[in-house]
């Protein structure tokens, strides 16, 4: 039998605030849930690993749309793993460049801070 939780456990449970899991439901992210006879959201161990997972991808740097992407990628077993590396790549390349950006943006305050007399 698979253990059912209200939203708050959830939320203890994978570190997501219960707003957080709202706003994913409303996104489409997670899916709805069902209601208890006390008209409580009712969440199982998929809605755990789901939320874990885009959890760890929004920690990650991946937009909403990225996350949705690759949940969707996840749903169809089909679909061939080269999407998700072309995805994963383009945030890649993203990061690089926000990181060329700040490296950027270090060597000009060190050069300012060296030339005030």
């Amino acid at each position: 039998m698979i253990e059912v939780m209200k939203i708050g456990e959830l939320a203890n449970l994978t570190g997501v605030q219960v707003e957080t899991i709202r706003h994913y439901e409303r996104e489409g992210l997670l899916p709805h849930t069902r209601r208890s006879e006390g008209n409580y959201r009712v969440y199982d161990e998929t809605h755990e690993k789901r939320l874990s997972f885009i959890r760890r991808a929004r920690d990650l740097g991946f937009s909403l749309d990225a996350v949705r992407d690759l949940l969707a990628l996840a749903d169809d077993r089909s679909k061939p793993c080269g999407a998700v590396d072309a995805i994963a790549s383009g945030h890649l390349a993203e990061v690089e460049r926000k990181i060329e950006d700040l490296a950027a943006m270090r060597d000009e305050l060190r050069r300012v801070i060296g030339s005030c007399q």
